[in-house]
């Protein structure tokens, strides 16, 4: 069964910015949201599980980026929430100390 038309993106712009926000901007927001939580937490068990962990998260983000009406308010809400997830990793505390 087709999709009705009035339901599916005409511009070719908007289906650009969708897709580049699901593939780019998801992977940036799964990404800095397991290095901010490595920062806090046991890395190592971080750092192994993200393998598979990073990739339903990614996965995910894309489903939500086909979702949103705007590409650009997807952008602007993964470019923010990737700068808050950095800003926890630059004040994090230092791992290994030389004291």
């Amino acid at each position: 069964m087709p999709a009705k038309k009035k339901y599916l993106t005409t511009s070719n712009w908007q289906r650009f910015g969708k897709i580049t926000a699901g593939i780019l901007g998801g992977y940036l927001v799964a990404q800095t949201a397991h290095l901010a939580l490595a920062s806090y937490v046991d890395h190592v068990v971080v750092l192994i599980t993200s393998t598979f962990s990073l990739f339903i998260v990614w996965a995910a983000l894309i489903i939500l980026a086909f979702l949103a009406k705007s590409p650009w308010k997807i952008w602007l809400l993964y470019l923010g929430i990737s700068l808050l997830f950095s800003v926890l990793i630059y004040f994090a505390p230092p791992l290994n100390t030389l004291s």
